[in-house]
């Protein structure tokens, strides 16, 4: 009996511990499949607006930071940036262009002097949807050799270009360069519905005033014209020899001064209308952009541009000599070493910049050498003549 007794026993044990074991391995088996299906779970589409521009959702986790300026955004946004390439675009800035439309989307902005001491924005784009761009304008060379930083073939969109033969034929450099018919998007080869006239955007002005674009419709003919997206026809990333800069979080709102305005001056001859300053908010960290004395707004969204970090290169300004009428077509020394004054926190740090060749990075360091690091934000980078630009810093 007692043997009996105990083999019940044993059996009921043995049963007990099976039971358990196998419930054990049911839960995390099932846990699993709902862990790994959350994890996996689709990335939801963006909406698309009226006007095409999309909109993403903003109750979702920033985590992912724009390789461009660092920003964070959400895991849906980075998942459609994934798919194309840096584009830089050619934006105006006389006083007919302006209020310019979707500079505000924009990641990172070069400004400098085009012609007659009117300023010219290569506005580039990769991780925001600005909509619609413009008035786009015509190619400068450092602009050129700037959107050539952003890793393989990045996009180039404009309307025509400086093509008088000699050291400024930007149309000539860019046939040089291979971009032609490929990455470059000339609005010359492309037209409608990629690029179009608006003449009741900025009324009354003049047609060269009127060129327009949206990023979605130039990243769209990028991938179904040129076969670029985020790889190019041989499936090679246009990142493999992009090179980042550094990002830091922003300063604590008790380290912010109480203001800070950067006053600059491009050309001082050219007049008031192309003074520009950067007047500090220490409550967003944001440096808030005025254009001829007067808030610099975008027309599509009526917001004032702002940047977090406005970086001032200081470079050789000369002209082209290329029998260009008026002699207006200019040249930069881009490549090179020169002077760098970095706005940023409220905070003044002088420095120098330095660009080993056309498609090297723009390096900017501090007094002690060491490279910036740039707040999460907007850069925009200002090109300033080395004998005629005026920083002033109040």
């Amino acid at each position: 009996m007692n043997k009996d007794k105990n083999k019940r026993i044993i059996v009921t044990l043995f049963a007990i511990g099976l039971y358990f074991i196998s419930a054990g391995a049911s839960y995390l088996f099932f846990s699993g499949k709902v862990t790994q299906g959350s994890v996996n779970s689709p990335i939801p589409a963006p909406t698309t607006g009226a006007n095409g521009k999309l909109t993403f959702d903003q109750a979702l986790p920033k985590t992912q930071p724009c390789p461009l300026n660092g920003v964070l955004y959400s895991k849906q946004q980075e998942s459609w940036w994934q798919k194309h390439r840096p584009l830089g675009v050619m934006i105006e800035n006389s006083v007919d262009a302006r209020p310019q439309s979707g500079i505000s989307g924009a990641d990172v902005v070069y400004e400098a002097v085009a012609e007659g001491g009117i300023t010219r924005f290569l506005s580039v784009f990769y991780c925001q949807d600005a909509g619609q761009v413009g008035p786009v304008r015509s190619a400068r060379t450092y602009f050129v050799d700037f959107i050539s930083e952003y890793g393989n073939s990045p996009l180039y969109a404009h309307v025509g270009g400086a093509n008088q033969p000699g050291p400024a034929d930007a149309l000539g450099q860019i046939n040089d360069y291979g971009w032609a018919g490929y990455n470059d998007l000339n609005q010359f080869s492309i037209g409608f519905p990629t690029f179009w006239r608006d003449y009741d955007r900025l009324p009354g002005v003049a047609t060269e005033h009127t060129m327009y674009a949206s990023v979605g419709k130039l990243w769209d003919f990028a991938a179904t014209s040129r076969k670029l997206t985020n790889v190019d026809d041989k499936g090679t990333s246009w990142d493999t020899t992009f090179v980042p800069y550094k990002f830091t979080d922003d300063a604590p709102v008790s380290q912010r001064p109480t203001s800070q305005t950067v006053h600059l001056e491009f050309w001082p001859s050219a007049g008031s209308n192309y003074t520009v300053d950067w007047k500090y908010d220490p409550k967003t960290n944001l440096y808030m952009r005025f254009n001829g004395g007067k808030p610099h707004m975008d027309k599509d969204n009526n917001k004032q541009l702002t940047a977090k970090n406005v970086v001032v290169l200081e470079m050789v300004e000369r002209n082209a000599n290329d029998g260009y009428v008026a002699n207006d077509h200019l040249l930069y020394t881009n490549k090179g070493t020169g002077k760098a004054v970095v706005f940023k926190d409220g905070k003044r740090i002088n420095g120098s910049w330095s660009k080993a060749s056309r498609t090297g990075r723009t390096i900017v360091r501090d007094s002690s050498g060491s490279e910036i690091k740039f707040d999460r934000g907007v850069i925009w980078f200002e090109v300033l003549p080395t004998d005629s630009g005026v920083i002033d810093v109040k």
